[in-house]
């Protein structure tokens, strides 16, 4: 049985991952600090198994660390938008946040099998675009905007420490998530919201740019691989094996919701994003070596996901 923190676990992705320790029997102590994205309904859920304690409180905040095996860094503000509009926050948590989880870890006595080790949730933006091909995790950092920044910098710390403290790490670069539970700020949920409501969907940059799509569950099932393999102090990218322009994707998204094909319609082709990236693409045969590969389907999901928000406002 393993012992986790998981930062984050009533965002999205940190809830899939909180589900799949529990059901691994795995205890569980969650940290949140419950911001405007948290689905806070998820605290009954998951109080219902035994092995889960939950904390609220923002990571740069937290001041001690039971004795685990991981800490599981979910945490993080992520939506692109919002860091072009006022970065500070995404500096405190992205960068500040990861910076504390780093030294609450340094500083832990070795009196219960040594310190956990880092479980660090980066993302494939660190990279920037690329327009053929797809990114190693041996390739540079450039990335493109505020909110990548701030991830690309704590990978670098995480680097750090780990050189200088000797810290046990993983660093786990996803790509674009999808699934039932996102908050309507990301491409799928916000374009239902935005159906919901009467109103077009603001497709950026004439819906050009390129997207892989991994399923959160997917994403959830490769963090316990990688536990379980029992490998650290690696990176480790991980992808959905489907892309497609953003077009497309709402494309999909109004023959499901209205059965027809009236782009003009339904979506405003007015709105350009500053520091936009063109394509995102990496590879993960390091992280199938493993024995890992993703199961969802985009075009069987969707279906799903347009029905749970098409019936379910979220505020």
């Amino acid at each position: 049985m393993k012992i986790v923190y998981i930062t984050g676990c009533l965002g999205f992705i940190g809830s899939y991952v909180t589900r799949k320790c529990l059901e691994k029997g795995w205890k569980v102590y969650g940290i949140d600090k419950c911001t405007y994205v948290a689905n806070t309904s998820l605290i009954e859920e998951f109080q219902k198994n035994k092995n889960f304690k939950f904390e609220k409180t923002d990571i740069k905040d937290l001041k001690h660390l039971y004795d685990c095996d991981y800490v599981i860094n979910t945490a993080a503000e992520s939506h692109v938008g919002n860091s072009i509009v006022d970065s500070q926050v995404f500096i405190d948590s992205n960068i500040e946040g990861a910076r504390n989880l780093l030294d609450l870890i340094r500083f832990k006595q070795i009196n219960a099998g040594g310190r956990p080790v880092f479980f660090h949730f980066s993302t494939d933006e660190v990279y920037g675009d690329i327009m053929y091909g797809e990114h190693s995790e041996k390739d540079m950092l450039c990335p493109s905007n505020p909110y990548s920044a701030a991830k690309a910098a704590a990978d670098m710390l995480v680097l750090a420490w780990a050189r200088t403290y000797d810290l046990k790490y993983i660093i786990f670069r996803p790509t674009n998530n999808y699934g039932i539970g996102q908050y309507p700020e990301k491409l799928i949920p916000i374009t239902i919201k935005s159906f919901n409501r009467g109103q077009k969907v603001n497709l950026h940059d004439d819906g050009e740019p390129v997207r892989n799509w991994l399923h959160a569950e997917d994403t959830a099932s490769a963090v316990l691989k990688i536990i379980e393999s029992g490998v650290c102090n690696q990176i480790f990218n991980v992808a959905g094996g489907f892309e497609q322009k953003n077009i497309e994707t709402v494309k999909k998204i109004i023959k499901l919701y209205y059965n027809n094909d009236q782009l003009d319609k339904y979506i405003d082709f007015s709105y350009t994003r500053e520091g936009q990236d063109v394509r995102y693409a990496i590879s993960d045969e390091k992280l199938q070596s493993l024995g890992w590969k993703p199961e969802k389907k985009f075009d069987d999901e969707l279906p799903k996901i347009v029905e749970y928000y098409k019936n379910k406002f979220i505020w």
